[in-house]
Formats: C-alpha cells, sequence, structure tokens
C-alpha cells in the first residue's frame, strides 16, 4: 500500500502564507542538513531529500503553488482535478540551481561536500554505490586488520581513460540540449526537465566511440581494494570507501564503496 504524502508546507516548515525568500531559506537549511552525501549512513536521508525538493519545485512555483493550494496532491496525480499528470524537477538539480547561484556562490560546495558545482559531475552520470559485506573474526574486531576485497564492477576504461571516446575522436556539445544534458518539455499546465534522448544527459556528442567500451567509459572487470579496519569495531558498522563504486558514465565521478562489517562468533566469548 503506497504511503500517504506529506504536506508540503509540513515538509518545508513554514506556515501556507510563507513568502518565497522564507521557503527559500528553509529549504537551504534543510536541504544542506538532509542532503544523501551528507548522511551516507541514514537509508531515509535521500527521500527526505527528494521531499524536500518536490516541495520546493511546487511551493516556488506560482501556478503549481496556486493548484496544490486548491487541489492538494490530487493536483498532480494522472488526470487528478483536471490537471493531468504533474511532474517534478531531479532533486539534485535544484539543489544546484539554489546553492550554485544567486550570489551564494560555490562556498556551500566546498564546506559540505568538498568541491564546487562544476567539479561534480552530473547526477545522470555518476556512477553507482556499491555495498560489499565482510565477516571478520572477534580478535580482529578487536586490534584492527587490513583486508583485500576483490569483486566484479564497472571500472573507468583503460582504453580511452574513462572519456568514452577513441584517441584522437572529438566530442561536440549536444544540439539536442545545448549541452545541458536535459531538455524541458511541457505536459499541459507544467513544464517538466527530462533527461536529453539523444546525449543521454551527458551533454556531448562523441564522434567515434571508443570501440572497447562502446562509448560508455567503462567495463566490468574484477577489482582488488585494500580496506584498513579500525581496532574496537562494532558489528555493523558501514566503512566508506570514496570513489572505489561502480565507475561513472564518460567520465562521470565514480561511486563509493560502503562495507558493512560482520563480526563471527567466537567459541567462547558471545
Amino acid at each position: 500500500m503506497a504511503t500517504e504524502k506529506r504536506d508540503y508546507y509540513e515538509v518545508l516548515g513554514v506556515e501556507r502564507n510563507a513568502a518565497g525568500e522564507e521557503i527559500k531559506r528553509a529549504y537551504r537549511k534543510l536541504a544542506v542538513k538532509f542532503h544523501p552525501d551528507k548522511n551516507p549512513d541514514d537509508p531515509h536521508a535521500e527521500e527526505k531529500f527528494k521531499q524536500l525538493g518536490e516541495a520546493y519545485d511546487v511551493l516556488m512555483d506560482p501556478d503549481k503553488r496556486a493548484a496544490y493550494d486548491r487541489f492538494g496532491h490530487a493536483a498532480f496525480a494522472q488526470g487528478g482535478a483536471g490537471f493531468g499528470g504533474g511532474g517534478f524537477h531531479d532533486p539534485f538539480e535544484i539543489f544546484r540551481e539554489v546553492f550554485g547561484g544567486g550570489g551564494f556562490g560555490g562556498g556551500i560546495f566546498e564546506t559540505f561536500f568538498g568541491g564546487s558545482p562544476e567539479a561534480r559531475s552530473d547526477d545522470r552520470r555518476h556512477g553507482s554505490d556499491l555495498r560489499y559485506d565482510m565477516e571478520i573474526n572477534l580478535e580482529e574486531a578487536a586490534v584492527g586488520t587490513e583486508k583485500t576485497i576483490e569483486l566484479e564492477k564497472l571500472d573507468a576504461c583503460d582504453k580511452c581513460h574513462g572519456s568514452g571516446a577513441e584517441p584522437g575522436s572529438r566530442k561536440t556539445s549536444c544540439p539536442t540540449c545545448g549541452g545541458r544534458g536535459q531538455v524541458i518539455s511541457s505536459r499541459g499546465f507544467f513544464h517538466v526537465s527530462q533527461t536529453c534522448p539523444r546525449c543521454h544527459g551527458a551533454g556531448e556528442i562523441i564522434e567515434k566511440p571508443c570501440q572497447k567500451c562502446r562509448g560508455e567509459g567503462r567495463f566490468e572487470k574484477l577489482s582488488r581494494i585494500k580496506l584498513k579496519i579500525p581496532a574496537g569495531i562494532r558489528e555493523g558498522t558501514r566503512l566508506r570507501s570514496p570513489g572505489n563504486g561502480e565507475a561513472g558514465i564518460g567520465g562521470g565521478a565514480a561511486g563509493d564503496l560502503y562495507v558493512v562489517v560482520h563480526i563471527k562468533e567466537h567459541n567462547i566469548f558471545h
């Protein structure tokens, strides 16, 4: 059974007559707090972050807000309230637009995420995070140890070095989306941002795709990753290994590897 959607004003913690600046301030505060990159150990953070983006998207758009105030969530349901199926912008794109411009600068990215918005790859090209469950014994958990993990995953292509292009081949800006990786389409009452169908979100067209990886910039292979297990680690602890997830598409940033540590039962100590 589908869970009931929360009221958008409640999601952002603002009154129903809140002005745009108040809504933006509330969004900024909460979006930073619940951004998935800041909460890798909280499985609910991404869902909260998406709710914030959806609420901001609606309440900052006069037409969407008026429809919501009148019909509630039914205004955006397929065929609901006579408005047809409403769409929402990518929550990560909303975050970049709010913090990456309007005089706010790149400081928020440098403070919380370790880089400027220009340095952060487009989320559509970002490699997936991976999970690996590791079992260690009680002695290793007590004093710490170093382990080597072996797993099959998508790594950067060694021929094109992740670019997806044959050596010497040019990349040109996608003419369909103008290099943005997204196109805007109209769905009746609303305008919806979607991944460009021609470049698939890359924003670029490759003249000659790499033959080894077929233009994707990555292929599956066996990887060996060393990981230090700190002394005194507890059962179920999740360790993050940055950049050791799957490689991104066409040079996009790699995801992270999350290792969940399990401790074997000891014959004497439990």
